[in-house]
């Protein structure tokens, strides 16, 4: 089996590590939603400013913040975490559970914010070892989408000119001490899309002389369900999934009306464009049946993520040596993720860090209100991030 984790971690982040943990709990306890990262942004600054070595120390995007590690040398890569919770009701159990009333950090971003500020510090502590610069970026509002563009937007990656973007995300389904990478799509671009189908209502005993938006739902809830098995390629990847359905308000009256709601997730725009075109013709058929019409909306909220293949061989190369070959896979996700939009203005990597730990019982899920990561995970995550910082760096001054 081979020494546990947390024995691999290098003895200056053992003693760092303390700290590491007091402030992903006092994340944990002061959770914020997207776009409401107000105290969280206080928080973070005053850390950062704490941090001897750190340059350009300000806020950014509304409520995010950024720090500079000035290095050695010319080039400069960005090291990304995101910072907003969820509206999740935590059940925890945790001595350190969010004080926030229905407000929750049940993805890990409170990790992905100390694990950040963690390599900031260890970086910090000796710059001119570096061959290059690190912006660290604490972006707001990744679960609403839209923080990535506004941190862009302030110039992150202008000032030092960043040439390659860096990051994780803490993983409760991986093992700790495993890392899941991979070149190409990684993340899916999600796509939600709601249909509203207009019937016409009646007295649930006179069905002949309505047009019954229920069983018209149903029809095309079932009928959707082709689109993916009989649509699209079977080598290709797209999910759709309907989510919600409204319809009528009493158990004797024919809804004259009904709203489907739900999600679809692709790797690429074409599969995206062919999947929304054929909820379209299917919708239109199923309502041509019955009698009854619809409008369809639809939004993609940000990018599928795409790993640069360069990049990712640098990042598994180093996965591989620190953690060993058996503990990297190669899984990409239908999740979505708004560090594409960092992905698409630089080439770079984004990988699963792997906090789940069954023999502990520590084994919750992502967006669930029992959500738990074990917290050695932290420390790994602070030494292999700044292990795939300087591999980055180094390469790009051999380039």
């Amino acid at each position: 089996m081979g020494a546990p984790p947390h024995s691999k971690v290098r003895q200056d982040i053992r003693e760092l590590n303390p700290r590491v943990i007091e402030a992903r709990r006092e994340f944990h306890q002061h959770p914020e939603l997207s776009w409401e990262e107000h105290d969280t942004q206080v928080r973070i600054l005053r850390r950062l400013s704490a941090i001897p070595g750190l340059e350009d120390v300000r806020p950014i995007a509304h409520t995010g913040a950024t720090a500079l590690v000035r290095g050695n040398g010319e080039p400069c890569v960005v090291w990304r975490a995101d910072i907003d919770a969820l509206p999740v009701p935590e059940k925890s159990g945790l001595p350190f559970a969010s004080q926030n009333p229905g407000v929750m950090h049940a993805c890990g971003h409170d990790a992905h914010i100390a694990i950040a500020l963690g390599i900031a510090e260890l970086l910090a502590a000796d710059p001119s070892a570096l061959p290059g610069s690190v912006r660290f970026v604490f972006q707001p509002a990744e679960e609403s989408c839209g923080g990535a563009e506004a941190c862009i937007a302030d110039g992150v990656l202008d000032v030092p000119h960043v040439a390659r973007a860096l990051g994780l995300h803490i993983s409760a389904d991986l093992a700790i001490g495993s890392v899941n990478v991979a070149p190409g799509p990684f993340f899916a671009a999600p796509t939600t899309f709601t249909l509203e189908l207009s019937g016409l209502g009646g007295h649930a005993a006179a069905p002949h002389q309505a047009v019954d938006s229920v069983v018209v739902a149903a029809h095309l809830v079932t009928a959707l369900q082709t689109v993916v098995s009989r649509s699209i390629a079977p080598m290709e990847t797209v999910v759709l999934t309907v989510g919600k359905l409204e319809a009528g308000y009493r158990g004797n009256v024919i809804a004259e009306s009904a709203t489907l709601s739900g999600t679809i997730r692709t790797y690429t725009d074409a599969m995206r464009d062919l999947t929304i075109r054929r909820v379209e013709e299917i919708a239109a058929g199923v309502c041509a049946a019955f009698g009854a019409s619809f409008t369809l909306a639809h939004d993609t909220t940000c990018p599928p993520l795409v790993n640069d293949d360069h990049v990712t061989s640098i990042v598994r190369a180093e996965a591989e040596a620190f953690f060993g070959a058996g503990h990297v896979v190669a899984a990409p996700s239908m999740g979505a993720e708004d560090m594409s939009v960092f992905l698409e203005a630089r080439p770079g990597c984004y990988f699963w860090l792997g906090a789940r730990n069954e023999a502990r019982e520590i084994a919750g899920r992502h967006h669930d209100a029992a959500f738990a990561i074990d917290e050695d995970a932290l420390a790994l995550g602070v030494e292999f991030g700044a292990r795939v910082i300087e591999a980055n760096l180094r390469d790009l001054v051999q380039s």
